[in-house]
């Protein structure tokens, strides 16, 4: 006698950056594995292609998980892990007032939402006649990387996958970075001055991410501290 079936809830949410409502239900025993054997391997593109994976069979592939923005991955795979292990996370954050002591928080992930920054915008002017349009980064742009914040070490690639278009003549003249190859796209940044730098920086500082504010206490020196967390990575540190 074959043995029976368990029934698997499922779920409502909507994509941030459309709205669009898509289904979802809770990851299953053998995609946690999956996931647990990329954190094990410790490499980049294995937990990038396992959150990949999980994301889609979760939603029941109606998502194209290439296209997506990265804030909406993590904002769905938030929502799937609530639903899946507990919508209360418990993670470590170390206390700034001191740098060097850690305390312990109870995160409760329904109240962690996609926010995005004041005066966002995606077209950035260069000079008077010349600019660049940008798209937000998928999950795709981080395979080298990992999931983590855009820094110093990832600038660089992000920014380049980032790239949309350029324009001269005030959008006469177009160039798109996919009929150039990636060294022509790097050499273009790499001869940004340091204030035009700056305003590609905060198309990414000012995008939408997931991001939740907290207060915690440190437990050595009783100081309150009001804590800033962003992305995947912190709301399970």
């Amino acid at each position: 006698m074959a043995l029976p079936k368990l029934t698997t809830p499922t779920y409502e949410l909507e994509i941030p950056s459309t709205d669009e409502k898509i289904k979802y239900r809770p990851f299953l025993v053998r995609e946690e594995k999956i996931l647990m054997m990329a954190m094990e391997s410790k490499k980049n593109a294995d937990i990038v292609q396992a959150v990949k994976d999980i994301v889609s069979e979760c939603t029941f592939n109606k998502v194209n998980m290439s296209d997506l923005p990265m804030f909406d991955v993590e904002y769905i795979f938030l929502q799937i892990r609530s639903k899946s292990v507990g919508e209360v996370s418990k993670i470590k954050v170390l206390c700034p007032d001191d740098g060097k002591t850690y305390a312990d928080v109870e995160l409760d992930l329904n109240e962690v939402k996609v926010q995005v920054g004041d005066e966002h915008t995606n077209k950035i002017e260069l000079t008077k006649d010349m600019g660049i349009i940008m798209k937000y980064p998928t999950i795709d742009s981080f395979k080298e990387s990992g999931i983590q914040d855009i820094n110093a070490s990832n600038m660089l690639e992000v920014i380049s996958a980032c790239i949309l278009q350029i324009y001269e003549e005030g959008g006469k003249k177009t160039y798109d970075p996919k009929d150039q190859t990636k060294k022509e796209v790097t050499d273009f940044i790499e001869q940004l001055t340091t204030g035009q730098f700056k305003e590609v920086q905060s198309f990414f500082d000012t995008m939408p991410k997931l991001k939740h504010t907290i207060k915690v206490t440190n437990p050595k020196t009783k100081k309150e501290n009001e804590i800033i967390l962003t992305g995947l990575n912190d709301f399970f540190a």
